[in-house]
């Protein structure tokens, strides 16, 4: 497994592993709403189609009729108390998906004002490389990168040191 430092910052560093596992223009569904990498993407030429904001841990069938050569989920499975029959529901046979990795110095993430913005999971690499598994998928390449804010102290320190997002590229192995 390569480690790799940010470029710039998170979304640069994931349009970067996208480049280079699967150079080339795609036909994608990201899940999740809208976001600024959604933005990178379509930039770059990628037709890119975001879901609804449905609940996909309630409604995992509500995306099989989209017709796109990738799916990426960029942070959003961590969200999901279940993400594997949504990983197994997913319309395409090519994944690209980046999850925060757990921290020994820091909780999950919990936002008090929002439900949507709360981590369920903070997966270590075996972790989600087993749920992949599990759910069908053969991972191709794997990437961690580090998320320095910039701050002044212990836990900032870590951070510029300790990998906080896992990339993967999978492809359907059933």
């Amino acid at each position: 497994m390569k480690f790799y430092p940010p470029i710039g910052n998170r979304y640069l560093t994931t349009l970067s592993f996208i480049e280079e596992v699967l150079p080339g223009k795609y036909s994608i569904l990201d899940l999740g709403t809208r976001n600024d990498l959604t933005i990178l993407l379509s930039a770059k030429g990628h037709k890119v189609i975001n879901t609804k904001g449905q609940d996909l841990d309630l409604e995992p069938e509500s995306i099989s009729s989209y017709k796109v050569e990738l799916v990426t989920a960029f942070e959003i499975l961590e969200h999901l108390v279940s993400p594997f029959p949504l990983l197994k529901a997913l319309p395409s046979d090519r994944l690209i998906a980046t999850v925060p990795l757990r921290l020994w110095f820091a909780k999950a993430f919990r936002n008090e004002n929002d439900p949507w913005d709360r981590h369920y999971h903070e997966f270590e690499d075996w972790q989600f490389d087993w749920l992949l598994e599990k759910a069908g998928w053969k991972i191709i390449e794997r990437r961690k990168w580090v998320s320095p804010s910039g701050k002044i102290g212990i836990r900032p320190l870590l951070r510029r040191f300790t990998p906080r997002y896992y990339g993967v590229y999978a492809v359907r192995s059933d």
